[in-house]
């Protein structure tokens, strides 16, 4: 059968060039399960965007729930989450109304299909390893959604190619934020992580300084007692015979320079003179 097509469409192409221009997130040293889910999008925006921010979103999103709690109190990671989680929320409220009002644009314009794409969809295994990594597949296969339809509307002008250029701007915008306040907030929990364990090791480091002052000022005391001891204990060496009569003649010297001298009156010390003198 010949082939009656009158353009080129695309075989592939498309999807080797957006996965050729980005940069491999590095995942080996995340050990934990994950649940393989097959993608299918359709859409340039929804292509890119998941090449480009889901797998980051993934290992900043594991390090705030997992990697973090090794750390930090479960409270305060819980915190964080839930600042991520609301920040989804928001974006998938705001899709989900999208795709209700283009719907209703369909059914009161009587639009029964919707434009396709000529380009083959980007199909990947992937591995989910959070419930915030499922949420942003769900956001990014819901815009994967919205897109043809805003197409479909503004083919129809039902709506202005402004309104539907505002549209893919600001959701494009919107689900980038969402994996910047992921980045944002592992690194505000990795600093608080590294003040801790700075803490932790200035803790350790003075107690250690404590412990070796008081090992210190121990070895003092036990140097000290030690030299008592040898002084209270030290050997007597022998008297011998001559060291002990000098010993004993100076004990007698002292003690006769000790006594008290008799004193004489004066009467009797010149009769005693006199009487000197006449013999």
């Amino acid at each position: 059968m010949a082939d009656t097509q009158i353009v080129k469409v695309d075989q592939g192409a498309v999807n080797d060039r957006i996965l050729a221009k980005e940069v491999k997130t590095d995942f080996r040293r995340v050990e934990a399960a994950s649940v393989k889910m097959m993608t299918h999008f359709t859409s340039a925006e929804a292509k890119r965007l998941f090449v480009r921010f889901f797998s980051t979103l993934q290992l900043n999103a594991h390090f705030v729930s997992v990697i973090a709690r090794t750390k930090l109190k479960h409270e305060d990671v819980e915190r964080v989450e839930a600042a991520l989680r609301e920040r989804l929320e928001s974006v998938t409220d705001d899709l989900n109304k999208a795709i209700d009002g283009a719907e209703a644009l369909f059914k009161n314009n009587g639009i029964t299909s919707f434009a396709t794409y000529d380009t083959m969809p980007l199909e990947l295994e992937v591995g989910i390893i959070s419930s915030s990594g499922r949420r942003y597949f769900e956001v990014l296969n819901k815009l994967d959604q919205l897109m043809p339809l805003l197409q479909t509307l503004e083919i129809h002008e039902v709506i202005t190619s402004r309104d539907a250029d505002i549209q893919r701007a600001g959701f494009k915008r919107a689900i980038r934020s969402v994996a910047g306040t992921a980045r944002n907030l592992a690194t505000g929990l990795r600093r608080r992580m590294n003040e801790f364990s700075a803490k932790e090791a200035e803790h350790e480091r003075l107690k250690a300084a404590t412990s070796d002052g008081k090992m210190e000022s121990a070895e003092e005391e036990a140097s000290l007692a030690g030299g008592e001891e040898l002084d209270d204990g030290k050997e007597q060496l022998p008297v011998l015979p001559h060291e002990a009569a000098d010993a004993e003649a100076s004990t007698e010297k002292v003690a006769e320079e000790k006594k008290p001298r008799r004193k004489t009156s004066a009467p009797l010390a010149q009769r005693e003179a006199v009487e000197g003198t006449e013999s």
